[in-house]
Parts: structure tokens; sequence; C-alpha cells
């Protein structure tokens, strides 16, 4: 997401209403799509948007370069911004990353890095954060998924192994962390970034695809670590209303 459109994002954010402060919120994937405008909307809620990426975020956000697939560098960098900021009061694991093709077509070092970005990464992230969720005054988790992490499509097994182990992970989480940390489990349907450059052209949406705007996609991750103690937004579904992935 490039800073004219971050901007954008910051300034709508702001003109919805001030809400309620988000805090220090640690943000997977924040350099660009959805995680960037997931970090744009903390940061115009007053909040403290803190980016984990491959690359650096737009502007003067916060932020670990480092690769989720490498889940040990991963839990060291959370570590580094819980030191730095002195704590957490939410994350966000918008990371993500796809290899299509068949199963046989598809390199296997190319397969296992979609399960260990989205899946081995997002557990990484939120195992070290959680005792820090814990400690704080309303620690909340909101995991993405994908509306593939509920249905499948052929030339696709990668990743949609990996969104469904993130419903997995993410309702035992819940369970396991109820009383605690609030858990929110994110499924969105396509959106309008640059998830699908550089894809085959029979993997890319039709230039007429209804697709959501991140922001929008923003503003309910804003809405589930704003809920007061006690109210949990357990599954959250986004999609355009044309959506063929759910149900």
């Amino acid at each position: 997401m490039q800073q004219a459109e971050l901007d954008r994002t910051t300034a709508r954010a702001a003109s919805a209403g001030p809400g309620a402060a988000l805090g220090r919120v640690l943000v997977t994937g924040g350099a660009s799509g959805l995680g960037a405008a997931i970090a744009a909307t903390v940061a115009a809620r007053g909040g403290t948007a803190i980016v984990l990426d491959r690359d650096r975020p737009a502007g003067d956000l916060d932020h670990e370069q480092v690769d989720l697939a490498d889940t040990r560098a991963a839990e060291a960098a959370v570590a580094r911004a819980i030191d730095r900021h002195g704590g957490l009061d939410g994350v966000v694991t918008a990371a993500g990353t796809d290899a299509c093709g068949p199963l046989l077509g598809t390199p296997g070092e190319q397969w296992d890095r979609v399960v260990a970005v989205n899946l081995l990464g997002t557990a990484a992230v939120v195992r070290a954060a959680l005792p820090a969720l814990t400690r704080a005054d309303n620690g909340r988790v909101v995991t993405v998924a994908s509306t593939l992490g509920l249905r499948v499509l052929g030339d696709a097994t990668a990743y949609c192994a990996s969104k469904f182990g993130i419903v997995g992970f993410t309702r035992a989480l819940a369970l396991e962390t109820a009383g605690s940390v609030g858990v929110t489990l994110l499924v969105p349907g396509g959106m309008r970034t640059h998830f699908f450059d550089g894809r085959a052209p029979q993997y890319q949406p039709p230039p007429d695809a209804p697709l959501l705007d991140p922001r929008e996609v923003a503003e309910a991750v804003a809405f589930a670590l704003s809920r007061p103690r006690g109210v949990e937004l357990r599954e959250l579904v986004v999609t355009v209303s044309e959506e063929s992935s759910w149900p």
C-alpha cells in the first residue's frame, strides 16, 4: 500500500469517529495489503502499530523486518517489540502468501513456505505474544483466515491447508484463553490488494471481479480489537455481497 493511500486510510478512520484507543497492536504483514490498512487504522485510532514483515512499511511505523517462515526469528522479533513498548495490547496476524498450482506441479519448498508463513508463523507470533497479552488490561488476538479456510478450490492445497489450520488453531486458542485474552477469527473474502500479482492468468481474478476494499476489513478488525473485556467477536466473516467463495 502506497503512502498516499495510507494517508487516505488514516484520514478516513479519523473521520469515522475516535472510538476506543487500540493501544499497542502488533500487525504481521503490515507493510502491504490488508496488514498495511490495519496498521494505518490502528494509528488513526490513537494506537501504536508495530509491523512485522519482510519489507519495511511505509511512513514511520515501528517495525521489525523478519521472515515469518522462520518461526524462531518471528518469536524473537515479537520479544523485541514487547521489550521496546513495555507490552502489547493486541496482535493481528495478517501476513499471508500463496503458491497456486496442482499439488504435483508445485515445488515442495514453495508448498511448505505457504504453510510456514500462514499457519506456523501465525502460531509462533501468537505464542510469543501471549504472556504480554495476558498481562494487558484487555489483550486481544485477531487471526486472519480466509473463505478458503471454510471451503476449498482445486490448485490451492497449500493455501487451503494453511487457512483451514488457522480456523482450527484459532478456535482451540479461544477455548484455551477464555477469560484472559480475547480471540477473534477473521474470515475475509477476496480483497483489492497486490496479493494476486504475479500469478498465472488462470489464478488471477478477472478485472471486473467484485473484491473488498481492505480498508473496510481493517475497520472490522478495529471493531473487534476495541470490544470491552468480556465481549467477544469469536468469528467475523467480511465479504462483498457477490462473494462466490462463501458460504
